[in-house]
Protein backbone atom coordinates (compact mmCIF):
# COMPACT_ATOMS: atom_id res chain seq x y z
CA UNK A 1 0.00 0.00 0.00
CA UNK A 2 1.64 3.46 -1.63
CA UNK A 3 1.38 6.16 0.90
CA UNK A 4 0.60 9.50 -1.19
CA UNK A 5 2.72 12.73 0.35
CA UNK A 6 -0.66 14.59 -0.63
CA UNK A 7 -2.60 12.86 2.18
CA UNK A 8 -3.16 14.23 5.08
CA UNK A 9 -2.59 12.38 8.56
CA UNK A 10 -5.98 10.76 9.52
CA UNK A 11 -6.19 9.79 6.20
CA UNK A 12 -2.60 8.14 6.65
CA UNK A 13 -3.65 6.19 9.95
CA UNK A 14 -7.07 5.13 8.83
CA UNK A 15 -4.97 3.23 5.80
CA UNK A 16 -2.97 1.61 8.39
CA UNK A 17 -5.40 0.82 10.91
CA UNK A 18 -7.56 -1.22 7.79
CA UNK A 19 -4.13 -3.13 6.97
CA UNK A 20 -4.15 -3.92 10.73
CA UNK A 21 -7.66 -4.53 11.06
CA UNK A 22 -7.61 -7.13 7.95
CA UNK A 23 -4.61 -8.75 9.26
CA UNK A 24 -6.32 -9.48 12.46
CA UNK A 25 -9.23 -10.93 10.31
CA UNK A 26 -7.10 -12.96 8.31
CA UNK A 27 -5.42 -15.09 11.20
CA UNK A 28 -8.54 -15.78 12.33
CA UNK A 29 -9.50 -17.22 9.13
CA UNK A 30 -6.45 -19.05 8.98
CA UNK A 31 -7.67 -20.81 12.42
CA UNK A 32 -5.27 -18.17 14.69
CA UNK A 33 -6.95 -18.43 18.49
CA UNK A 34 -5.03 -14.45 18.56
CA UNK A 35 -3.07 -12.37 17.00
CA UNK A 36 -1.12 -9.11 16.90
CA UNK A 37 -0.12 -6.07 14.40
CA UNK A 38 1.91 -3.11 14.29
CA UNK A 39 2.32 -1.20 11.06
CA UNK A 40 4.58 1.52 10.59
CA UNK A 41 5.28 3.99 7.91
CA UNK A 42 7.98 6.52 7.54
CA UNK A 43 9.23 9.47 5.40
CA UNK A 44 12.35 11.74 5.92
CA UNK A 45 14.95 13.83 4.84
CA UNK A 46 18.82 13.63 5.64
CA UNK A 47 21.30 15.59 4.43
CA UNK A 48 25.28 16.21 5.15
CA UNK A 49 27.92 18.88 4.28
CA UNK A 50 31.42 18.27 5.05
CA UNK A 51 34.21 21.12 4.25
CA UNK A 52 31.28 22.99 3.00
CA UNK A 53 30.42 20.87 0.19
CA UNK A 54 27.47 18.48 -0.01
CA UNK A 55 27.67 15.07 0.37
CA UNK A 56 24.27 12.96 0.86
CA UNK A 57 21.28 13.83 0.39
CA UNK A 58 19.23 10.61 1.18
CA UNK A 59 15.27 11.30 0.60
CA UNK A 60 13.60 8.09 3.22
CA UNK A 61 10.43 6.63 2.33
CA UNK A 62 9.55 3.11 4.53
CA UNK A 63 7.48 0.97 5.47
CA UNK A 64 6.89 -2.30 7.97
CA UNK A 65 4.38 -4.74 9.17
CA UNK A 66 4.90 -7.36 11.67
CA UNK A 67 2.28 -9.80 12.86
CA UNK A 68 2.27 -12.17 15.57
CA UNK A 69 -0.27 -15.30 15.59
CA UNK A 70 -0.95 -17.82 18.34
CA UNK A 71 -2.38 -20.98 18.17
CA UNK A 72 -3.09 -21.88 22.08
CA UNK A 73 0.55 -21.13 23.13
CA UNK A 74 2.29 -21.64 20.15
CA UNK A 75 3.60 -18.66 19.09
CA UNK A 76 4.81 -17.45 15.03
CA UNK A 77 6.04 -14.26 13.60
CA UNK A 78 6.47 -12.70 10.46
CA UNK A 79 7.27 -9.70 8.90
CA UNK A 80 7.33 -7.73 5.60
CA UNK A 81 7.91 -4.20 4.41
CA UNK A 82 5.27 -4.52 1.33
CA UNK A 83 1.78 -3.64 2.70
CA UNK A 84 -0.27 -4.67 -0.03
CA UNK A 85 -2.96 -7.14 0.69
CA UNK A 86 -1.64 -9.81 -0.96
CA UNK A 87 0.95 -9.34 1.10
CA UNK A 88 -0.21 -9.04 4.55
CA UNK A 89 -2.06 -12.64 3.86
CA UNK A 90 1.12 -14.05 3.26
CA UNK A 91 3.06 -12.43 6.24
CA UNK A 92 0.33 -13.94 8.21
CA UNK A 93 0.38 -17.39 6.53
CA UNK A 94 4.26 -17.16 6.80
CA UNK A 95 3.63 -16.61 10.96
CA UNK A 96 0.86 -19.24 10.89
CA UNK A 97 3.15 -21.97 9.49
CA UNK A 98 6.46 -20.64 12.00
CA UNK A 99 3.77 -21.46 14.85
CA UNK A 100 3.52 -24.90 13.55
CA UNK A 101 6.67 -26.06 14.47
CA UNK A 102 7.16 -23.76 17.78
CA UNK A 103 7.15 -25.41 21.37
CA UNK A 104 3.96 -24.77 23.62
CA UNK A 105 5.29 -21.49 25.79
CA UNK A 106 2.57 -20.68 28.38
CA UNK A 107 3.56 -17.60 28.74
CA UNK A 108 3.46 -16.77 25.07
CA UNK A 109 0.17 -15.06 24.62
CA UNK A 110 -1.54 -11.71 24.90
CA UNK A 111 -1.23 -9.28 27.36
CA UNK A 112 -4.16 -9.16 29.71
CA UNK A 113 -7.23 -7.03 28.28
CA UNK A 114 -7.70 -4.65 31.23
CA UNK A 115 -4.44 -3.53 30.81
CA UNK A 116 -5.09 -2.50 26.99
CA UNK A 117 -4.94 1.31 26.79
CA UNK A 118 -8.53 2.89 26.23
CA UNK A 119 -7.41 6.28 26.18
CA UNK A 120 -4.53 7.41 23.59
CA UNK A 121 -3.83 11.37 24.88
CA UNK A 122 -2.60 13.72 22.42
CA UNK A 123 1.13 14.31 23.83
CA UNK A 124 2.30 16.76 21.07
CA UNK A 125 4.63 14.50 19.14
CA UNK A 126 3.82 15.40 15.58
CA UNK A 127 5.61 18.19 14.18
CA UNK A 128 6.54 17.73 10.61
CA UNK A 129 9.45 20.59 8.95
CA UNK A 130 8.86 21.28 5.41
CA UNK A 131 12.64 21.95 4.92
CA UNK A 132 13.45 21.73 1.71
CA UNK A 133 16.82 20.18 0.21
CA UNK A 134 18.65 23.88 -0.06
CA UNK A 135 17.26 25.12 3.48
CA UNK A 136 18.30 21.94 4.98
CA UNK A 137 21.83 21.94 3.41
CA UNK A 138 22.29 25.64 4.71
CA UNK A 139 21.43 24.70 8.11
CA UNK A 140 24.09 21.94 7.99
CA UNK A 141 26.69 24.21 6.50
CA UNK A 142 26.12 27.11 8.91
CA UNK A 143 26.64 24.11 11.92
CA UNK A 144 30.11 23.23 10.39
CA UNK A 145 31.53 26.72 9.59
CA UNK A 146 30.11 27.83 13.25
CA UNK A 147 32.38 24.99 14.24
CA UNK A 148 35.29 25.34 11.60
CA UNK A 149 35.29 29.16 12.97
CA UNK A 150 35.57 28.95 16.42
CA UNK A 151 39.51 28.19 16.97
CA UNK A 152 42.59 28.58 14.82
CA UNK A 153 43.46 24.76 16.39
CA UNK A 154 39.97 23.32 14.37
CA UNK A 155 41.86 22.11 11.35
CA UNK A 156 39.47 19.43 9.69
CA UNK A 157 35.97 18.24 10.06
CA UNK A 158 33.79 15.15 10.02
CA UNK A 159 31.16 17.53 8.52
CA UNK A 160 27.52 18.04 9.98
CA UNK A 161 24.51 16.75 9.39
CA UNK A 162 20.58 17.39 9.61
CA UNK A 163 17.56 14.77 9.82
CA UNK A 164 13.60 15.46 9.54
CA UNK A 165 11.65 12.16 10.05
CA UNK A 166 7.81 12.01 10.08
CA UNK A 167 6.11 8.67 10.72
CA UNK A 168 2.77 7.01 11.33
CA UNK A 169 2.59 3.61 13.66
CA UNK A 170 -0.42 1.52 14.81
CA UNK A 171 -0.71 -1.71 16.32
CA UNK A 172 -3.56 -3.73 17.03
CA UNK A 173 -4.47 -7.45 18.70
CA UNK A 174 -7.38 -9.58 19.20
CA UNK A 175 -8.62 -8.11 22.00
CA UNK A 176 -9.96 -5.72 19.58
CA UNK A 177 -7.61 -3.20 20.82
CA UNK A 178 -6.09 -0.55 17.82
CA UNK A 179 -4.17 2.69 18.51
CA UNK A 180 -1.69 4.66 16.16
CA UNK A 181 -0.19 8.14 16.53
CA UNK A 182 1.93 10.12 14.06
CA UNK A 183 5.49 11.11 15.21
CA UNK A 184 8.39 13.66 14.15
CA UNK A 185 11.90 13.19 15.24
CA UNK A 186 14.11 16.28 13.79
CA UNK A 187 17.91 16.55 14.87
CA UNK A 188 21.51 18.47 14.11
CA UNK A 189 24.70 17.26 14.68
CA UNK A 190 28.65 18.06 13.79
CA UNK A 191 32.00 16.93 14.51
CA UNK A 192 35.30 17.81 14.32
CA UNK A 193 38.93 18.04 14.79
CA UNK A 194 41.69 20.19 16.24
CA UNK A 195 45.59 19.98 16.92
CA UNK A 196 47.84 21.55 18.40
CA UNK A 197 51.53 20.14 18.02
CA UNK A 198 51.94 16.40 17.94
CA UNK A 199 48.17 16.53 19.57
CA UNK A 200 45.27 15.64 17.82
CA UNK A 201 41.47 15.74 19.06
CA UNK A 202 37.98 14.48 17.42
CA UNK A 203 34.72 15.71 19.36
CA UNK A 204 31.16 16.48 18.33
CA UNK A 205 27.90 17.62 19.06
CA UNK A 206 24.02 17.48 18.61
CA UNK A 207 20.62 18.65 19.16
CA UNK A 208 16.84 16.60 18.70
CA UNK A 209 13.65 17.25 19.02
CA UNK A 210 10.09 16.73 18.01
CA UNK A 211 9.52 20.27 17.01
CA UNK A 212 12.10 22.34 14.69
CA UNK A 213 11.68 24.84 17.16
CA UNK A 214 13.48 22.98 19.94
CA UNK A 215 16.37 22.60 18.08
CA UNK A 216 19.38 24.04 19.67
CA UNK A 217 20.56 26.51 17.34
CA UNK A 218 22.83 25.91 14.16
CA UNK A 219 25.64 28.32 15.29
CA UNK A 220 25.63 27.01 18.72
CA UNK A 221 25.68 23.50 18.30
CA UNK A 222 29.09 23.82 15.90
CA UNK A 223 30.84 25.91 18.66
CA UNK A 224 30.32 23.75 21.15
CA UNK A 225 31.73 20.38 19.22
CA UNK A 226 34.61 23.31 18.38
CA UNK A 227 35.04 23.97 22.13
CA UNK A 228 34.65 20.64 23.28
CA UNK A 229 37.27 19.22 20.80
CA UNK A 230 39.66 22.07 21.89
CA UNK A 231 39.37 20.96 25.25
CA UNK A 232 40.63 17.74 24.73
CA UNK A 233 44.01 18.72 22.82
CA UNK A 234 47.45 18.15 25.09
CA UNK A 235 45.58 15.06 26.97
CA UNK A 236 47.91 13.52 29.51
CA UNK A 237 47.53 9.57 31.09
CA UNK A 238 47.80 8.91 34.80
CA UNK A 239 49.74 6.86 37.47
CA UNK A 240 47.06 3.71 38.91
CA UNK A 241 45.27 4.92 41.64
CA UNK A 242 41.39 4.74 43.57
CA UNK A 243 39.92 8.66 43.61
CA UNK A 244 36.57 10.12 43.17
CA UNK A 245 34.88 9.89 39.73
CA UNK A 246 32.89 12.48 38.13
CA UNK A 247 30.93 11.23 35.57
CA UNK A 248 29.88 14.21 33.15
CA UNK A 249 25.87 14.35 32.71
CA UNK A 250 26.19 13.07 29.21
CA UNK A 251 28.05 10.29 29.55
CA UNK A 252 26.17 9.42 32.83
CA UNK A 253 23.36 8.34 30.69
CA UNK A 254 25.16 4.67 30.37
CA UNK A 255 24.73 4.36 34.17
CA UNK A 256 21.06 4.59 34.18
CA UNK A 257 21.08 2.56 31.25
CA UNK A 258 23.05 -0.08 33.11
CA UNK A 259 20.42 -0.18 36.03
CA UNK A 260 17.61 -0.69 33.46
CA UNK A 261 19.47 -3.38 31.56
CA UNK A 262 19.89 -5.31 35.58
CA UNK A 263 16.17 -4.91 36.22
CA UNK A 264 14.49 -5.88 33.04
CA UNK A 265 12.67 -8.87 32.68
CA UNK A 266 14.81 -10.44 29.75
CA UNK A 267 17.99 -10.75 32.56
CA UNK A 268 15.98 -11.28 35.37
CA UNK A 269 14.00 -14.33 34.35
CA UNK A 270 17.29 -15.65 32.43
CA UNK A 271 19.11 -15.07 36.08
CA UNK A 272 21.75 -12.74 34.78
CA UNK A 273 21.60 -9.86 36.30
CA UNK A 274 23.69 -8.47 39.58
CA UNK A 275 20.11 -7.08 40.66
CA UNK A 276 18.49 -10.24 41.33
CA UNK A 277 15.76 -10.44 43.60
CA UNK A 278 16.81 -6.96 44.70
CA UNK A 279 13.13 -5.43 44.67
CA UNK A 280 12.33 -3.28 47.56
CA UNK A 281 16.06 -3.59 48.58
CA UNK A 282 18.03 -0.17 49.18
CA UNK A 283 20.17 -0.23 45.97
CA UNK A 284 21.28 3.90 46.39
CA UNK A 285 21.18 6.34 48.87
CA UNK A 286 17.99 7.92 50.04
CA UNK A 287 18.01 11.04 47.63
CA UNK A 288 17.94 9.26 44.65
CA UNK A 289 14.65 8.87 43.08
CA UNK A 290 14.19 7.77 39.03
CA UNK A 291 10.82 7.82 37.16
CA UNK A 292 9.69 7.03 34.04
CA UNK A 293 7.77 9.63 32.35
CA UNK A 294 5.90 7.69 28.99
CA UNK A 295 3.16 10.52 28.79
CA UNK A 296 5.56 14.01 28.28
CA UNK A 297 4.32 15.92 26.18
CA UNK A 298 6.93 16.34 23.02
CA UNK A 299 9.48 13.88 25.07
CA UNK A 300 11.87 12.05 22.47
CA UNK A 301 10.43 8.84 23.70
CA UNK A 302 6.24 9.59 24.93
CA UNK A 303 3.66 6.92 23.80
CA UNK A 304 0.69 6.17 24.68
CA UNK A 305 0.83 2.55 25.18
CA UNK A 306 3.60 -0.03 24.83
CA UNK A 307 4.55 -2.41 22.21
CA UNK A 308 2.54 -4.93 23.55
CA UNK A 309 -0.75 -2.49 23.62
CA UNK A 310 -0.25 -1.75 27.38
CA UNK A 311 -1.30 1.61 28.41
CA UNK A 312 2.00 3.43 29.56
CA UNK A 313 1.89 5.49 32.94
CA UNK A 314 4.30 7.81 34.86
CA UNK A 315 6.01 5.33 37.77
CA UNK A 316 8.87 5.32 40.02
CA UNK A 317 11.64 2.53 39.35
CA UNK A 318 13.33 4.19 42.45
CA UNK A 319 12.30 6.14 45.49
CA UNK A 320 13.77 7.05 48.39
CA UNK A 321 17.33 5.23 46.59
CA UNK A 322 14.57 1.77 47.05
CA UNK A 323 13.96 -0.19 43.56
CA UNK A 324 10.34 -0.16 43.27
CA UNK A 325 9.70 -1.90 40.42
CA UNK A 326 11.73 -4.06 37.73
CA UNK A 327 10.91 -3.63 33.89
CA UNK A 328 8.39 -6.24 32.25
CA UNK A 329 6.78 -6.47 29.06
CA UNK A 330 4.07 -9.34 28.78
CA UNK A 331 6.15 -12.48 28.40
CA UNK A 332 9.09 -11.40 30.93
CA UNK A 333 6.23 -10.43 33.64
CA UNK A 334 4.70 -14.04 32.89
CA UNK A 335 7.86 -15.42 33.24
CA UNK A 336 8.64 -13.86 36.53
CA UNK A 337 4.97 -14.19 37.82
CA UNK A 338 4.65 -10.50 37.76
CA UNK A 339 2.15 -8.43 35.71
CA UNK A 340 3.55 -5.96 32.83
CA UNK A 341 4.92 -2.72 33.66
CA UNK A 342 3.76 -1.55 29.75
CA UNK A 343 7.36 -1.41 28.90
CA UNK A 344 7.81 -3.65 25.73
CA UNK A 345 9.86 -1.58 24.11
CA UNK A 346 11.75 -0.36 26.77
CA UNK A 347 11.54 2.24 29.22
CA UNK A 348 10.23 5.66 28.01
CA UNK A 349 11.85 9.63 29.29
CA UNK A 350 13.71 7.98 31.93
CA UNK A 351 14.66 10.66 34.46
CA UNK A 352 17.01 10.96 37.69
CA UNK A 353 16.07 14.01 40.05
CA UNK A 354 19.03 16.20 40.66
CA UNK A 355 20.77 17.41 43.36
CA UNK A 356 21.31 21.44 44.27
CA UNK A 357 24.74 21.39 42.85
CA UNK A 358 25.46 22.85 39.44
CA UNK A 359 29.06 21.63 37.78
CA UNK A 360 31.05 24.09 39.66
CA UNK A 361 29.89 23.01 42.50
CA UNK A 362 30.54 19.12 41.84
CA UNK A 363 34.02 19.97 41.20
CA UNK A 364 34.15 21.52 44.09
CA UNK A 365 32.77 18.55 45.85
CA UNK A 366 34.59 16.36 44.47
CA UNK A 367 37.98 18.33 45.19
CA UNK A 368 40.56 15.82 43.45
CA UNK A 369 39.37 13.37 41.33
CA UNK A 370 38.88 12.28 37.36
CA UNK A 371 35.89 14.21 35.38
CA UNK A 372 34.86 11.45 32.31
CA UNK A 373 33.90 13.16 29.72
CA UNK A 374 33.71 9.97 27.14
CA UNK A 375 33.88 6.21 27.61
CA UNK A 376 34.88 3.35 25.22
CA UNK A 377 34.43 -0.28 24.66
CA UNK A 378 31.45 -2.12 26.79
CA UNK A 379 32.83 -3.83 29.72
CA UNK A 380 29.45 -4.29 32.20
CA UNK A 381 29.26 -8.06 33.42
CA UNK A 382 25.50 -7.80 33.66
CA UNK A 383 25.79 -10.85 35.92
CA UNK A 384 28.33 -9.82 38.39
CA UNK A 385 28.36 -5.83 38.09
CA UNK A 386 31.85 -5.54 37.53
CA UNK A 387 32.41 -2.48 35.36
CA UNK A 388 35.71 -1.29 33.24
CA UNK A 389 35.32 0.99 30.62
CA UNK A 390 38.27 3.13 28.83
CA UNK A 391 37.75 6.32 29.69
CA UNK A 392 38.90 10.07 28.37
CA UNK A 393 38.00 13.26 30.09
CA UNK A 394 40.25 16.64 32.98
CA UNK A 395 42.08 15.76 35.65
CA UNK A 396 40.36 18.19 38.71
CA UNK A 397 42.36 19.20 42.21
CA UNK A 398 41.49 21.08 44.54
CA UNK A 399 37.89 21.39 42.82
CA UNK A 400 39.24 22.96 39.71
CA UNK A 401 39.94 21.32 35.78
CA UNK A 402 43.81 20.99 35.43
CA UNK A 403 44.39 19.33 32.35
CA UNK A 404 42.62 16.83 29.91
CA UNK A 405 43.11 12.98 30.39
CA UNK A 406 43.59 10.43 27.65
CA UNK A 407 44.13 6.42 27.62
CA UNK A 408 42.45 5.65 31.12
CA UNK A 409 40.57 2.77 32.61
CA UNK A 410 37.92 3.19 34.91
CA UNK A 411 37.17 -0.10 36.90
CA UNK A 412 34.68 -0.80 40.04
CA UNK A 413 31.10 -2.82 40.48
CA UNK A 414 27.64 -1.14 39.28
CA UNK A 415 26.45 -2.10 42.56
CA UNK A 416 28.70 -0.56 44.56
CA UNK A 417 28.55 2.19 41.94
CA UNK A 418 25.31 2.86 42.91
CA UNK A 419 25.50 2.50 46.68
CA UNK A 420 28.31 4.96 46.82
CA UNK A 421 26.84 7.93 44.65
CA UNK A 422 27.27 10.90 46.30
CA UNK A 423 25.19 13.33 44.40
CA UNK A 424 23.65 13.66 40.84
CA UNK A 425 24.22 17.31 39.70
CA UNK A 426 21.53 20.25 38.20
CA UNK A 427 23.54 20.69 34.73
CA UNK A 428 21.59 18.47 32.04
CA UNK A 429 22.29 20.09 28.83
CA UNK A 430 21.99 17.72 26.37
CA UNK A 431 18.89 16.58 24.22
CA UNK A 432 17.89 12.83 24.92
CA UNK A 433 15.24 10.80 26.25
CA UNK A 434 17.52 10.20 29.43
CA UNK A 435 18.04 13.03 31.64
CA UNK A 436 20.53 13.36 34.25
CA UNK A 437 22.54 15.62 35.65
CA UNK A 438 25.98 14.77 36.05
CA UNK A 439 26.92 11.75 38.80
CA UNK A 440 30.05 11.94 41.88
CA UNK A 441 30.54 8.57 42.77
CA UNK A 442 32.81 8.50 45.94
CA UNK A 443 35.72 6.71 44.51
CA UNK A 444 36.41 4.00 41.87
CA UNK A 445 39.76 2.54 40.25
CA UNK A 446 41.77 4.77 37.48
CA UNK A 447 44.50 3.03 35.51
CA UNK A 448 46.69 4.17 33.52
CA UNK A 449 50.96 4.39 32.90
Amino acid sequence: MSISATEDTAERLARLQESVEELLREAERQGASAAEASVGSSTGLEVAVRLGEVETVEHIRDNGLGVTVYFGHRRGSASTTDLSPAAVRDAVRAACAIAEYTQEDSCAHLAAPELMARELPDLDLCHPWPIGVDAAVALAVECEEAARGHDPRIVNSEGASLSTHFGLRVYGNSHGFIGGYPSTRHGLNCAVIAQEGESMQRDYWWSSARAPEDLDAAARIGARAAARTVARLNGRRLGTRKVPVLFRAEVATGLLRGLIGAISGGSLYRRASFLLDSLDEQIFPEFVRIHEQPLLPRGLASAPFDGDGVATRAKDLVRDGVLQTYVLDTYSGCRLGMPSTANAGGVRNLTIDSGPLDRAALLREMGTGLMVTELMGHGLNMVTGDYSRGAAGFWVENGEIQYPVEEVTIAGNLREMFANLVAVGDDCDFPGSTRTGSWLIEQMTVAGE
